[in-house]
């Protein structure tokens, strides 16, 4: 076949069309949009009213919100607090229990002390034991006594309660009496040392 009869066989075929887009039918009357496309990336703009009804859902639907909040907030505040209270209660049980023996032994001592039979160096020794009893329950719930005499004044621990001329000068600005022992518990101080400071 020649170039000349093929094309013209390709000019008598008919040609393809791209399949148009349908578009909705147009009533009588009515004006077709410019742009169907548009339309629908414009949608109608809502009423003030149908926005202010919209912000004022939004507003409830806040509200709403903040006050399960505030109420779930307010329950957890008062059960912690519930738990915190009985936790004392328990503790203070606990360090009640535990010196109840020492108490047991100091009205043992008042009955002997109270019998003349009862030599003095008895006593004492039913003192000593009562005292030690007492610091060993106590050091087993974390106190400990703060050292003073000798140690250089420090407010973090101590409290000065007067200043006197340094016995010997090596003891200027340091510890020469204690007046009131202080304590630690659990490593936090609960009572300052009230002590005499060399100068």
């Amino acid at each position: 076949m020649t170039g000349k009869h093929k094309h013209e066989q390709e000019e008598n075929q008919p040609q393809t069309k791209a399949p148009e887009t349908e578009k909705p039918e147009i009533a009588e009357g009515e004006t077709q949009p410019e742009s169907w496309d548009e339309k629908k990336i414009n949608p109608v703009e809502k009423s003030p009213a149908e926005k202010l009804s919209e912000k004022d859902a939004e507003i409830a639907a806040l509200n709403d919100k903040y006050l399960r909040l505030y109420s779930e907030f307010d329950n957890y505040r008062k059960r912690t607090l519930r738990e915190r209270i009985e936790l004392s209660k328990t503790a203070t049980a606990d360090i009640i229990s535990l010196l109840l023996p020492v108490i047991d032994d100091m009205e043992r001592a008042i009955k002997a002390h109270n019998e003349s039979e009862v030599p003095i160096t008895a006593l004492q020794d039913g003192e000593k034991l009562i005292y030690n009893k007492l610091i060993s329950l106590l050091k087993q719930n974390g106190l400990e006594p703060i050292n003073a005499i000798g140690e250089e004044f420090n407010t973090d621990f101590h409290e000065a309660v007067t200043n006197i001329p340094a016995p010997e000068p090596g003891l200027k600005g340091k510890i020469v009496d204690e007046i009131q022992k202080g304590y630690f518990l659990n490593g936090k101080v609960i009572r300052f040392s009230k002590v005499v400071v060399g100068s």
